[in-house]
Formats: structure tokens, sequence, C-alpha cells
């Protein structure tokens, strides 16, 4: 890693605050990188809006078409950390409520030593929430938590409205979202293990009991028969992503077998990673100012200062207490980032806790395996980040950088520290190609590092260092040592 001493560090500060004044002053068009793309399109093809009435006399064609706004309330926990932590926690269940297709009419904040194990926010709050919702008019309840399916049916039978909890809501954002039949096979795998728990049923719908020959015995209640049949559908989709993933293993290997370093973009959700992707290699991935915008990752091809050739790979997007059927369901997926060679983590500046968004994707990239891979730390959206805080996390993490994808801020410096952080090639070799060989010299061009290279009358006589692979492919044309 690249090691800043105390000039550059106030080098890198100065600049961004030259930057950051300019863009009080003007109005930043995006790049050609992030412009208008045809993914973004047809996401907001279909629009939800508010306020429309019910009454089909007064809808036109057009407005009938679109979908109204659940207005929801929301609910959390206070069990641990500040009151600016809970707040926090809350503001980020606003956000994903409102990705999710809703309209935030209220949130309550319960101070508890720890979740109720009835209702979650105990007896006593119910029945202010109950008196919140009917002043509201909300027809949903949002809770800040993954609640039981005891929480969940208490709820619901006190409040008379349906209630979410922060995994369903996930959840349900990735199925809005999920585009690639793999992205899609994920989403319902996840959907369908949080589902299977919180299966419930009413009355004599239950029973299959039936008389006479044929009927006597245990039967299957109807609830079994769902359980049944889920756990048949998730065995079915375990083996179609197992099968997908197969593709994704071939391309890895392929890409590990020719020693192309691999470079993970990672972050916490809508802080610039594909924007970030965009920047630096022109991949016209979308982009949009939403929660889990990305779902499916994107790899491209990038190639450094001396032609070394490495790709990038864009990932999904992380947040505090992602959950585990996610994790799970995404596992091939997030393979991509426990497999690369560099983590470049991603990280909103502005945000209110930037730190907090470190912790939270470190904890994920440790659940799956990827924490002894080294990291660079990316502070995107420095030209509108505090000055202070800024300096808060560069003296904590001695490898991060301060960049603004939209003014192009530190992206150089940026792809340098990338760059240098590359594996490098370890066998050192010299040899005489002839010049039928030249898909070796390209090789070297593109996996090893060029000491010297020199054209001769019985070929191109190259000193470089390379990794054992080429090696073993160049040992017949190697040349003894002077």
């Amino acid at each position: 890693m690249v090691k800043r001493s105390d000039e550059d560090f106030e080098r890198l500060l100065e600049e961004n605050s030259a930057v950051a004044s300019e863009f009080d002053n003007e109005i930043f068009i995006p790049d050609s990188f992030d412009s208008t793309q045809r993914d973004l399109q047809d996401r907001q093809a279909l629009r939800r809006v508010a306020g429309l009435s019910t009454e089909l006399t007064d809808i036109s064609e057009a407005e009938y078409r679109k979908l109204r706004l659940e207005k929801v309330v929301l609910v959390g926990v206070w069990t641990q950390g500040s009151s600016k932590d809970a707040e926090n926690s809350m503001t980020e269940l606003a956000a994903l409520a409102e990705t999710a297709g809703s309209e935030v009419l209220e949130a309550l904040i319960q101070r508890r030593d720890k979740p109720d194990p009835a209702t979650f926010i105990g007896s006593g709050k119910v029945s202010e929430l109950k008196a919140v919702v009917a002043a509201t008019g909300a027809d949903t309840v949002i809770c800040d938590g993954e609640l039981s399916p005891g929480q969940l049916r208490n709820l619901e039978t006190k409040v008379k409205v349906k209630v979410v909890d922060r995994t369903a809501l996930i959840l349900d954002i990735f199925a809005q979202h999920a585009k690639s039949r793999e992205g899609k096979a994920q989403v319902e795998l996840a959907q369908i293990s949080y589902l299977l728990p919180r299966l419930r049923g009413w009355g004599d719908s239950l029973s299959r009991q039936a008389g006479g020959i044929g009927g006597r015995g245990p039967g299957e209640t109807k609830i079994e028969v769902d359980r049944r049949r889920i756990r048949d559908k998730m065995a079915k989709l375990r083996r179609e992503i197992g099968e997908m993933k197969v593709a994704r293993d071939t391309k890895r290997q392929e890409r590990r077998r020719n020693s192309i370093p691999s470079v993970a973009i990672a972050g916490y959700t809508n802080a610039g990673k594909s924007s970030l992707l965009n920047r630096i290699t022109n991949a016209g991935v979308l982009v949009q100012d939403a929660l889990f915008a990305t779902l499916d990752p994107t790899v491209r091809r990038a190639e450094s200062a001396d032609g070394r050739v490495y790709t990038l790979t864009d990932t999904v997007g992380f947040v505090r207490h992602l959950p585990h059927e996610l994790i799970d369901a995404f596992r091939s997926t997030l393979e991509e980032v426990s497999g690369a060679d560099l983590i470049v983590h991603v990280v909103d500046g502005s945000h209110e806790d930037p730190m907090g968004q470190i912790t939270a994707v470190r904890e994920v990239i440790r659940d799956i395996g990827g924490e002894k891979i080294p990291e660079i730390i990316a502070i995107n959206k420095a030209e509108i980040s505090d000055q202070e805080t800024l300096r808060e996390i560069m003296r904590a993490e001695p490898d991060a950088y301060p960049i603004s994808v939209h003014t192009g801020l530190g992206i150089e410096k940026l792809i340098a520290a990338i760059e240098s952080s590359l594996p490098r090639p370890k066998v050192e070799v010299k040899v005489l190609l002839p010049y039928d060989q030249g898909h070796l010299v390209n090789r070297i061009h593109e996996e090893g590092e060029i000491i010297t290279e020199e054209y001769l009358g019985d070929g191109t006589a190259i000193h470089a260092l390379v990794d054992e692979g080429l090696f073993a492919a160049l040992k017949r044309y190697s040349v003894a040592t002077a």
C-alpha cells in the first residue's frame, strides 16, 4: 500500500476544500460516465405517485396505470448506542421504505434494554402505535429489526394493519430490482427461506381430514402441505443457482489461470460504487440515487499505466444488519468480493455516520471470508463532506483517499493507489521468443512487468517479472544469465 506523509495529507485536504468551494457555487451536471441509461429508464417507466383518488371517475387512464404509494409508520427499538445511532438507523429505515415504494408518515423510537418478546415494542407502546396509525391513516407498520413470527402476528392483531420487519423490507427491494436470471432466483430463495417459519393459516382451511376408506390416518394439514411445497421449491432453486454458479466459477478460474488481478468495489449501498466503476472504465452500469440499485455484479476490464490488465467488479451494496437469508442466497455473487486480490471500499463521506458504514461493510466482508484481503478506502462525495469528518476517517484509515466521482477529484490518485496495490509477479525470467510466438510477448505485457525488451535477429529478447503459470509457458525459451 502507498503510505502518505503529513504533507500529502494536508495537500489532499486543501485540494478537497478547493473543490468543495467550487461545488458550492456551481451546479455539476453528471458526465457521460453515468449519463441517461436504458436500465434507469426502464426502472422509472412505472412510477409510484401519491394523492390519487380511489374513484375511477377521478383518475385518468395514465394515472390509473401508476402505482399508489403505501403509507407507512416506522417503529424502532433503541437498545444500545447513543440517541444519534438510533436516529441514524431510523433515517436509513426511512430511505429503505421510500426505495420500496412508500410514503413515510411517522416514526417512533422505543428505549428498551431488549425488544419485548411478545410485541417487540411492549404493550404500552403498542397502544400508542395503534393511535398513531389511526390518526395518520397508515396501512403498514415497518419495524427496525427482524421480528419473530409470534411478534409479527401479535402486532398485526393489536394494530389492525400489515406489519413488516426490516428483513422483509430489504427482500422486497431486492425483488423489485432483480434483473438477471441468477439474481431473480437468489432473491426468490431468500424470500421463501424467510417465509417458511412465518406461514400462517386460519380456521377449517388448515385441515385435510376426510372420512371413509382412504381418508383415515394422520392426514396432512394445509400448512404442512405449504411447508413441504416451499422446501421442495427451495431445493429446486438451490440446484438452479448451483448450475448458474458454474458459469461464474469458470470465468473466475479462467481469470486466475491467466493471473489477471481482480479488484472488487464494495461498500455501503448508495455510496457510489457503480458511479466509480463507470468513471474508471466507462462501463455504463446503472446509476441511481436509491438503496440497492445494483444487484447483479458487473465485471469490466481495466489497464494500468504500465500496461498490466486487471478486472474491476461492481458488487451489491451492503447495509447494517444485512439479512442472513440474503447473504446465503447471494453467496455466489458475494464470492466476487471474497475471491478478489484487492477491495476498494467506497464510503459516502457526506453521510452522518461514515465510520458506522465502514464497520457494517467489514462485518459482511468478514462473514463471507474476505477479512484478510488488502483494502483501500475511497471516501466518495468529498466535495460535499465535512472537512473534520474527512480528517477523522483519514486518521483512522491510513489507506483512505478522498474522491468525488462527479467532479473527478482524487480519481487519478485512487487509480494509482489501486495499481500499486495489485499483486506483483515474482518470478524473474530472461527469454528469447521467436517472432512466431507473439502471443507470449503479449501475455508478458499484459500479465507481467517488463524490465528490458530488445528486438534481435532471432526474436524478441525480454527480461521481465512473471507469475509461475506464465513462467511455465516461457521456460523452454529461457536463456542463460550472463
